[in-house]
């Protein structure tokens, strides 16, 4: 028999030795109970470590994710000045450094929270038996047992796995805690913490609980202070409100106690804390300088449309991505803006009855003040305040307010009933009624030269309603429209001194409406032949249709479209403002005029930059080569491209621009004649009345303002863009006058300024014009080359000082014998040419 090679002996022995210990567990398995006991404790173990695995710690976020987290941050927008003008935010929420972190602050929360947080290794064991044992006693009580949670165990609650009660969250909570204690720093966890702790009145994080508590930032607060912000986190909208005073005492107490205990704080300055009152400021939403609700509401649609509303939509949305946001809104124009609106709409109103509620709530249920809270009304001017109407009896009843607080009322009108929220203002002791205009209207103030919007209101107050009819509400805009039919004329042949029948003008429109005739403003008919000038002026209407005819209605509406104030039907009466628009279109298209034909995007947003300071978008994308270099390369500066896009002849421009001046010196603007600065503009009232206008300005700002009810009806039959919505243009300009510079309006190349009889559009070759002088005969007037009015030749046409200069010409020539001297020469030259253009 062949001899066993070496490898079957070692496998001979190992089977053999494997079924001796096989025989041995099996023997020792029957023979001894506590071998059994545990075996069966080592297979639970395995099972139990199978179902965690399975059931609870598979699918847990990493750990490591806290290492780049970032917190959902509000969105801070600046004014043009770069102060802070507002944020968009659902909660309050900033975030700090460790090292800005008070050593008190921190201290009081380890006392309140987790004392050996700088121990522990992510649990407290002591602590989570405690919880246990509370748990099980709490069993189907109904009653939250205590958390037990260390700091680090709150903190992989609050990030990553939200406030579920159960025990299978609290198995999660503590199998993440270990993994961060792995990955992060003890500073860095108590960092996360103190910023993300929830804390109350919409605060996150104790930087914005110190805000709304204490109005302080943390580094100015108090023992005290520091003591009661520690004792939010166990329920964070209770120990805020009054009616939970005394166990807030008692809970901050207890806190400072602790310090003591833990050696973080000495008994005398905890006695002195414990005296001190909690100090709480009363609840209310932050409160900025700027008073630009319009303004700022379009910042934030504009930002939504762009980066979206929430977490999800992306990382730089509005709520959650800590963006920062450089506006044009000038807070001085603003202000001036919103006051002006404000006193033409309230002037308007004057003396009429009160027209109805703000809104209405049910006063059924007990609920008031939370309907009053959720409602968002409220106002910001002079000491009015927002109420609801409580009762009444007779003339009187009595009012309540957000805060809870209520008063008597006074002088109620007789539609006025419980449930109405209204408007009142202090009066002695009582509250009397005021009424909000039930008219409305909308204004806009613009740079022509960039097309930033420097202001925006949009209504007598953003707190009352968010509709802005300075972007959204479509109106016509009556007469304003006509610079842009003329400028088509002059685009088409004419000239500021043509003439224009102001005369009857009708037009077939087909069997089934018959003949149409239009007519001027009030009904006036005709007056004769006048200037283009003055027809633009005088607004005259016949005027305005005779030139779109002619010129045609195709290309009157061109015009309209291609400065972007609407999209028209070619319809005569779309020349006089039938289609409808919004401020901000006509303030836009004026600028154009005034910049020359180049029209700018309106916008309101410079540029935005992330949490990081990193600009993501950009009104200005022209790119500057060069502009970044660490030396100059001796080379000519680097020049940005024009921006822009060219809407309109440069020179057609000026030509109406020009003209409109004239709408202030002599025409339907002159009440803005006194204002003595170098203004352009046009008045505008459409069909009802139901709507007034007046758009102008200068070559550095352009502002422009209508009025009119939100359901268009009848303003009354006195009411004129000259006399309404002009002065409100007016009051804005004194209120910022050093803004307005006395500048006149450049003039381009290529335009020849020439004199002429303002009446007759002759021209004129002696007398130096006035253009400031509202009766002034001789004016100068803006042509194109080759278009301005030449010289006549017919002896019946000559002026009286041809004439003279004639005479004396054969008077000279007689007295020296000679012949008349030849034509030609510099006298002739200036003669023949008109003189000084």
């Amino acid at each position: 028999m062949a001899e066993d090679t070496p490898q079957k002996s070692i496998s001979y022995r190992i089977r053999r030795e494997a079924s001796g210990l096989f025989a041995w567990f099996r023997q020792t398995w029957r023979e001894r109970k506590w071998f059994r006991f545990g075996g069966y404790a080592l297979g639970a173990l395995v099972a139990l470590y199978f179902v965690v695995w399975v059931f609870v710690a598979r699918g847990l976020p990493s750990a490591d994710k806290l290492l780049t987290y970032q917190p959902p941050l509000p969105t801070m927008v600046r004014g043009a000045d770069g102060e802070i003008a507002s944020s968009y935010a659902r909660e309050r929420r900033v975030q700090l450094r460790f090292v800005d972190f008070p050593e008190p602050l921190i201290n009081a929360f380890l006392s309140a929270e987790d004392k050996t947080f700088w121990t522990h290794g992510g649990i407290d064991y002591t602590g989570f038996v405690g919880a246990v044992f509370d748990y099980a006693t709490k069993f189907g009580s109904g009653q939250r047992a205590r958390g037990g949670s260390t700091i680090t165990q709150q903190v992989a609650k609050n990030i990553l796995l939200g406030d579920e009660y159960s025990i299978t969250r609290k198995l999660k909570e503590l199998i993440l805690a270990r993994r961060i204690e792995g990955v992060l720093t003890k500073q860095q966890i108590l960092e996360l913490y103190l910023n993300e702790i929830p804390l109350g009145r919409q605060s996150f994080g104790v930087q914005a609980a110190s805000r709304a508590y204490f109005d302080k930032d943390v580094g100015d607060l108090k023992l005290h202070e520091v003591a009661f912000l520690a004792i939010l986190p166990k329920a964070p909208e209770k120990y805020g409100r009054a009616k939970f005073h005394d166990e807030a005492v008692t809970r901050r107490n207890w806190v400072l106690d602790q310090m003591v205990r833990n050696g973080w704080a000495t008994q005398a300055q905890a006695d002195e804390a414990k005296a001190q009152p909690l100090g709480l400021v009363a609840r209310r939403a932050e409160n900025y300088t700027a008073d630009a609700g319009y303004f700022l509401e379009e910042v934030r649609r504009q930002l939504i449309d762009k980066f979206g509303e929430k977490a999800e939509d992306g990382p730089n949305s509005v709520y959650a991505g800590g963006l920062w946001v450089r506006t044009s809104l000038d807070t001085q124009l603003q202000t001036a803006a919103q006051d002006a609106l404000r006193a033409g709409l309230l002037r308007y109103s004057g003396g009429r009855p009160w027209h109805g509620p703000v809104a209405t709530i049910d006063l059924s249920d007990g609920n008031w003040q939370t309907q009053l809270i959720t409602s968002n009304l409220s106002i910001r001017y002079l000491d009015w305040r927002v109420g609801v109407v409580l009762s009444r009896r007779g003339d009187s009843g009595q009012i309540g307010f957000a805060d809870g607080t209520t008063g008597p009322l006074y002088g109620m009108p007789q539609a006025m009933k419980p449930g109405d929220v209204i408007t009142v203002a202090p009066n002695g002791n009582a509250w009397a009624v005021r009424t909000v205009p039930e008219v409305s209207g909308g204004m806009v103030v613009e740079d022509p030269q960039s097309g930033r919007v420097l202001a925006m209101q949009g209504g007598f107050d953003a707190r009352l309603g968010s509709f802005n009819r300075a972007t959204q509400a479509q109106r016509q805009p009556g007469s304003t429209i006509k610079p842009f039919v003329y400028a088509t004329g002059l685009d088409n042949g004419m000239t500021p001194a043509s003439m224009v029948v102001d005369g009857t003008f009708c037009v077939y429109q087909g069997a089934a409406l018959g003949q149409k005739c239009f007519r001027n403003f009030g009904g006036e008919g005709g007056s004769g032949s006048h200037t283009m000038r003055w027809g633009l002026e005088q607004s005259r209407n016949l005027m305005t249709v005779r030139i779109a005819n002619d010129t045609g209605m195709d290309r009157v509406v061109k015009t309209i479209r291609d400065v972007g104030i609407g999209d028209y039907k070619p319809f005569l009466s779309m020349a006089l403002g039938a289609g409808d628009t919004t401020v901000l279109r006509m303030v836009n298209a004026y600028s154009a005029l005034a910049n020359h034909g180049r029209q700018h995007d309106p916008s309101v947003i410079d540029f935005v930059q992330d949490r990081n300071g990193k600009v993501v978008w950009r009104a200005d994308n022209r790119p500057c080569d060069g502009c970044n270099m660490a030396r100059w390369d001796g080379k000519p500066m680097p020049r940005l491209k024009p921006s822009g896009r060219q809407v309109m002849d440069a020179r057609t421009a000026y030509q109406v621009v020009h003209m409109l001046e004239g709408v202030v010196i002599r025409g339907t603007a002159v009440t803005l004649r006194d204002l003595n600065l170098p203004l352009f503009g046009k008045t505008g009232t459409t069909s009802g009345p139901t709507n007034v206008w007046f758009v102008g300005g200068s070559p550095d700002i352009i502002a422009g303002v209508y009025m009119g009810y939100d359901q268009p009806r009848s303003l009354g039959g006195y009411a004129q863009g000259g006399r309404i919505a002009a002065p409100i243009f007016k009051q804005f300009v004194q209120s910022t006058r050093a803004r307005w510079a006395d500048v006149p309006f450049p003039v381009p190349e290529g335009v020849r300024m020439v004199r002429i009889d303002r009446v007759s559009g002759k021209r004129v070759f002696g007398g130096m014009p006035n253009n400031d002088e509202p009766k002034a005969s001789v004016i100068w007037e803006a042509f194109k080359p080759d278009t301005e009015p030449r010289r006549t030749i017919h002896q019946e046409e000559l002026t009286t000082k041809e004439a003279v200069l004639d005479a004396l010409r054969r008077a000279r020539a007689a007295r020296h014998g000679a012949a008349a001297a030849p034509e030609g020469g510099e006298e002739g030259f200036v003669e023949e040419q008109g003189g000084i253009y």
